[in-house]
């Protein structure tokens, strides 16, 4: 019969060394990035995001509105302190809309 483990791990520290063994932190990072950008851009940007791709440190944004582009373009230092501030991670580093 195998032994059993006496000591008391937390979940989120049993978790946290999953995916750090495993090597899955850019993934998981690219997933919280998409999921900041819809709840921090909010529906009314979210409705012309037609696909959101990250590469190294540079977040793709495409959108189906050309004003809107341009709009947010004239913010993009803004949006990438935001995501940055909401990921408590320093992931992004250029923002490029397409």
């Amino acid at each position: 019969m195998s032994k059993r483990h006496t000591e008391h791990l937390k979940l989120s520290d049993v978790l946290k060394e999953f995916v750090e063994v495993n090597h899955l932190n850019k993934g998981l990072d690219q997933v919280n990035i998409r999921d900041a950008w819809k709840e921090m851009m909010g529906n009314g940007v979210n409705n012309y995001t037609t696909n959101i791709t990250v590469k190294g440190k540079t977040l793709y944004v495409q959108l189906s509105s050309s004003t809107l582009r341009e709009e947010l373009s004239y913010g993009k230092s803004k949006i990438i302190s935001m995501l940055n501030e909401h990921l408590e991670k320093e992931l992004i580093d250029e923002l490029i809309l397409r």
